[in-house]
């Protein structure tokens, strides 16, 4: 895990990039000189620089849904002042720390774009509100909260290849995806590096496969999705209490044995039928 100094100059370099206001630039350089005389500026401790994060995230999705650019602008570089000045040795991962940078990045970017966007606004400062409250709630952060909703796109795209459903498949994975993108940030915060990268990489296999030239069958596409299933139940950190195939596979799945089944009770049935026909019609001319 990187020392105190390392994270020091990860925000020192986020604000001199991206600081758009004279006084951060101000800050910067009060900074720079310190760090060339042999001193560190004031720090922040983790848990408290953590919960000044989330308290100025929070305003800031506030004034995003309210509109307010210049007080959208004067948060943001708030923000900024508040990740230089603080430690989160020991709150999160190097990852972590670099999933919070580029989201008040995009942020910082969005904000100071020559024609604002209220609708890409307010998803940049909803990331930074989950990232933040992640960071300052890691033991139960506020994302594990889309478990119902992922869980439900996932049904949704097993229901699609129970179906044969290409395009239901295609719709109910673009949904997954962007609901992933928007607590992705936060889930690398809290959770260690190998669950994320499993998620990942299974929402990459998954998103290729409609492309894929070789369409896989059925059977194959509920397996991809079982392993979803799994995938988000380890990241979300909930219990294994169902079984990742819920739906039952049609026919054409039973294999020979239970197509030579179906065959002699469609023939017993058949038989039964003509031979009642037959009675029936004996009786007709007898009488």
């Amino acid at each position: 895990m990187p020392g105190r100094r390392t994270y020091w100059w990860m925000g020192l370099l986020l604000l001199w990039l991206l600081a758009g206001t004279g006084h951060a630039a101000a800050s910067v350089s009060q900074d720079a000189e310190a760090a060339a005389s042999g001193s560190e500026p004031a720090v922040i401790g983790g848990s408290s620089g953590a919960q000044r994060l989330e308290q100025a995230a929070e305003a800031l999705y506030d004034y995003v849904l309210a509109g307010d650019l210049a007080k959208i602008r004067q948060e943001s570089d708030k923000i900024s002042q508040i990740v230089v000045s603080s430690s989160f040795e020991g709150m999160t991962s190097v990852e972590g720390i670099h999933a919070l940078s580029a989201v008040i990045m995009d942020l910082k970017a969005e904000v100071a774009s020559v024609q604002f966007s209220k609708e890409r606004s307010e998803a940049a400062a909803a990331k930074l509100r989950l990232a933040a409250n992640s960071l300052n709630h890691p033991g139960q952060p506020m994302w594990q909260q889309y478990y119902k909703l992922v869980r439900e796109d996932l049904g949704k795209m097993e229901q699609s290849a129970a179906a044969g459903d290409q395009e239901g498949w295609k719709a109910a994975l673009e949904r997954l995806q962007s609901r992933y993108d928007n607590i992705r940030p936060a889930v690398i915060i809290s959770s260690k590096p190998e669950v994320v990268s499993a998620f990942d990489t299974w929402l990459s296999y998954a998103a290729g496969v409609p492309a894929a030239a070789h369409k896989p069958d059925r059977t194959r596409l509920l397996e991809i999705v079982s392993y979803g299933q799994e995938a988000a139940r380890v990241m979300f950190g909930k219990e294994k209490d169902e079984p990742a195939l819920s739906l039952p596979l049609s026919p054409q799945s039973y294999g020979i044995w239970g197509l030579l089944a179906a065959g002699f009770i469609i023939s017993a049935l058949v038989y039964t039928g003509f031979r009642k026909y037959r009675g029936e019609n004996s009786e007709w001319k007898t009488v």
